[in-house]
C-alpha cells in the first residue's frame, strides 16, 4: 500500500448515517441514560420557550399594545422575561449536560480501545503501523466525542424545534406558513450544494492533515539523519508544500461556509419579504393582527437556523460513521493468543522446557521454524546461537506465546504450554532484549515498572548487581532520577544494563537474553559478563547471542540454521564437529583479532 493510499483509508468518508453502527454507537449512552433524558428534556423545554415567547408577544401586541390597555401589562412583561430566563436556563444545561456525556462516551471508548490493544498479539502490531492505531485512540475518538457532545442530541433538538416551529406556523395561518415554505426548495438546493462541498473539502483536510502528521512525526523521530545530512532546507521545503496544501483546504471550507450562511440569511429575507408583503394585504383586511403578523416573523426567523444547523450537523455525522467503523473494525478483531477455557497450572515451577518437532510461520506455510525438538533442564544455562534469520527470536516469542506455534509440542514441566494461561506463564520468564525500551519516568519506575511489591532496596541491588552502580551514583536524585523519553541521554550500553536490572528485579525462574551484548562496548560487556556467571546460577536460563565468547560456558549450545537444528553440544564438542558453529566461532575469532590489531596499531 502507497503512503497516499494509506492516508486515503485513514481518512476516507462513509455513508452519513449507518444504522448498524449508530446502534453500537449508542450502546455506550446506556449508562447514562438519565443523562440523554435530561439533555433531551432541556432541549425542548427550551424549544418550547422560544416558541411561547412569539405567543407571549403577540398577545403583548393584540391585547395592551394596540388597545393602549396598560392594566396587567405588567405581568405579560414579567412572564417574557421568566421564559426567556427559563429558554436560557435551558439552554446552559442541555450545553453542559451533552458536552459532560460526550466526555464520558470519549473516555469509556478510549478505555476500551486501549484495553483491547493490550490484548492484542503482537503480529497484530507487526501488520499495523503504530501511527495508525494512535489515531484510532485520539483523532478518531475525539470526532464521537464530537458526534455525542454537539451532534447526536442536538439534532434531536433542532428536529424538534422545526416541528413545533411548523405547527405554529401552520396554527397561526396556514395561508401565510405556505408562502413561508415557497422558499424551502432554495434553501434545501443550497444545503444540498453545501453539504457536497464541505464534504469533499472536509476529506481533502483530513488527508492533508494526516500527510502533515506523518512528516513531522517521521522526521522529528529522525532529526538526527536530517542533521547529519544536512537535508533542513530539504524537509523544511517539503514540509512547507504540505503545510500550504492543509492551508489551502482549511481556506475552501472557510469559503463555503462564509457563502452558505449569508445564502441562508437571504433566502430568510426572501420569505421574510413575501410574508409582509402577503401578510400587509391581510392587515388591510382585518383576517389578521398585527401582532400576529409579528409572532409569525418571529417564529419565521426560527425557522431557519435549525435547518442551516442540521447542515453543520451532517458531517459531524458522517465523519463520525467513518471514524466509528475505524474503531469497531480495531475492536472486533480478536486475539489470536487466548487462553484454554480449562487452563492447567503448575503448583511447583521447576523451569523444564521441551520443545518436540515445532514447526511454526508468521504466514502460512512460510516456515521460520522447522521440526525443532531439544530440552533445557532446570537450571541449565542454554545458548542458542546462528546467522541472521535462522530462528532464534521466533524461538523466544514462542516461549513467551506472542506467537503459537502451527506443529509439534512445546513443554514447561511437562504441561502444554497452549494450557498455561499467558499471564501466569510469563510471570515466571524475565526476557533482555537486545532493542531495550525505557519508559518516561524515573530510574525506579522502569526497573519495577508500577509493581510496588519490588522495594527500593531490591531496585538498588539489582542496579549492582549487573555493574550499573557506578553509573548511577553521579545522579543526583537516586532511583527518583529522571529518565528522559525513550532514554535520550543513555548509551546503548546502560540502557542494556537497566533492561537487566530490570528482569533481575523481578527474580525470574527462567531467565531469556535475546542479543543481550551485541551492541554494548567491551568495557560494558564485561560488567554484565561479570553479573551473569553470579546471575545464572540456579536459574533455567536461554542466551541468544551473536558474540559466541559470550556463551563458551554454557551447558548446552543449540545451533539452528535456515529454521532447522543442526548441531547441539557444548563448546568443545561443536568445535570437534567443525560444523556450522565451528565456522562461525572461527570467522568471529579472525575478525576480534583484526579489531584488536587495528586498535594496537592507533595506539601505537
Amino acid at each position: 500500500m502507497s503512503a497516499q493510499n494509506g492516508f486515503h483509508e485513514e481518512e476516507a468518508l462513509g455513508k452519513a448515517y449507518d444504522a448498524r453502527l449508530m446502534k453500537r454507537l449508542l450502546k455506550y449512552l446506556r449508562p447514562y441514560r438519565a443523562w440523554v433524558i435530561a439533555a433531551v428534556l432541556f432541549l425542548l423545554v427550551g424549544s418550547l420557550a422560544q416558541i411561547s415567547l412569539a405567543f407571549i408577544t403577540q398577545h403583548a401586541i393584540d391585547d395592551y399594545i394596540t388597545t393602549k390597555t396598560a392594566d396587567g401589562f405588567l405581568l405579560v412583561i414579567l412572564l417574557y422575561f421568566g421564559v426567556m430566563a427559563l429558554a436560557l436556563l435551558a439552554s446552559y444545561g442541555e450545553t453542559y449536560v451533552t458536552m459532560w456525556l460526550g466526555q464520558k462516551v470519549q473516555y469509556d471508548i478510549r478505555m476500551e480501545i486501549f484495553r483491547h490493544l493490550q490484548r492484542l498479539h503482537l503480529g497484530y502490531f507487526d501488520k499495523n503501523p503504530v501511527g495508525r492505531l494512535l489515531t484510532r485512540v485520539t483523532n478518531d475518538v475525539n470526532v464521537l466525542n464530537e458526534l455525542f457532545s454537539s451532534g447526536v442530541v442536538t439534532m434531536i433538538g433542532d428536529i424538534f424545534t422545526l416541528l413545533f416551529i411548523v405547527c405554529a406556523l401552520l396554527y397561526y395561518n396556514w395561508e401565510l406558513a405556505l408562502i413561508t415554505f415557497l422558499v424551502l426548495p432554495l434553501l434545501v438546493g443550497a444545503t444540498a450544494i453545501f453539504r457536497t462541498r464541505v464534504r469533499d473539502v472536509y476529506r481533502k483536510v483530513r488527508t492533508a492533515l494526516a500527510r502533515l502528521n506523518s512528516f513531522v512525526q517521521e522526521h522529528i523521530t529522525g532529526v538526527k539523519i536530517v542533521q547529519l545530512f544536512t537535508q533542513e532546507e530539504r524537509i523544511n521545503r517539503k514540509f512547507d508544500s504540505i503545510n500550504k496544501e492543509l492551508q489551502t483546504h482549511h481556506f475552501r471550507s472557510v469559503l463555503y461556509y462564509a457563502v452558505f450562511y449569508p445564502v441562508v440569511e437571504i433566502i430568510g429575507s426572501l420569505s421574510l419579504g413575501l410574508l409582509l408583503y402577503y401578510g400587509g394585504f391581510r392587515l388591510h383586511d382585518g383576517s389578521l393582527s398585527f401582532g400576529e403578523l409579528v409572532a409569525f416573523i418571529h417564529l419565521v426567523q426560527r425557522f431557519y437556523r435549525p435547518i442551516a444547523d442540521l447542515a453543520e450537523k451532517y458531517n459531524i455525522l458522517q465523519s463520525s460513521m467513518a471514524s466509528s467503523e475505524r474503531i469497531f473494525a480495531l475492536l472486533d478483531t480478536q486475539p489470536a493468543i487466548i487462553d484454554v477455557a480449562e487452563p492447567k497450572h503448575i503448583d511447583r515451577f521447576q523451569g523444564r522446557i521441551e520443545l518436540s518437532n515445532v514447526w511454526f510461520a508468521y504466514n502460512d506455510q512460510e516456515w521460520v521454524l522447522k521440526d525443532v525438538s531439544f530440552t533445557v533442564e532446570p537450571r541449565q544455562k542454554i545458548a542458542v546461537v546462528g546467522a541472521t534469520g535462522a530462528g532464534k527470536t521466533s524461538l523466544i516469542s514462542l516461549l513467551y506465546r506472542f506467537y503459537d506455534y502451527q506443529k509439534g509440542s512445546i513443554k514447561i514441566d511437562g504441561v502444554e504450554l497452549k494450557d498455561i494461561p499467558a499471564k501466569e506463564l510469563r510471570s515466571h520468564l524475565a526476557l533482555v532484549l537486545q532493542d531495550v525500551f525505557l519508559f518516561s519516568g524515573d530510574y525506579a519506575g522502569n526497573i519495577r515498572l508500577r509493581d510496588q511489591s519490588i522495594s527500593d532496596e531490591k531496585v538498588r541491588e539489582a542496579l549492582e548487581r549487573v555493574g550499573f552502580g557506578r553509573f548511577f551514583d553521579s545522579m543526583p536524585d537516586g532511583l527518583k532520577t529522571e529518565i528522559r523519553e525513550r532514554g535520550a541521554t543513555l548509551s546503548t550500553g546502560q540502557k542494556q544494563l537497566l533492561s537487566f536490572a530490570r528482569a533481575l528485579a523481578f527474580d525470574p525462574d527462567v531467565l531469556i537474553l535475546d542479543e543481550a551484548t551485541s551492541s554494548v562496548d567491551t568495557e560494558t560487556e564485561r560488567l554484565i559478563q561479570k553479573a551473569l556467571d553470579e546471575l545464572l546460577k540456579d536459574r533455567t536460563s536461554i542466551v541468544i547471542a551473536h558474540r559466541l565468547s559470550t556463551i563458551e560456558k554454557a551447558d548446552k549450545i543449540i545451533v539452528l540454521h535456515h529454521g532447522q537444528l543442526r548441531e547441539i553440544g557444548d563448546h568443545a564438542e561443536l568445535m570437534k564437529q567443525r560444523g556450522i558453529y565451528y565456522k562461525l566461532y572461527q570467522m568471529q575469532y579472525k575478525k576480534q583479532a583484526s579489531q584488536k590489531e587495528i586498535r594496537a596499531n592507533i595506539a601505537g
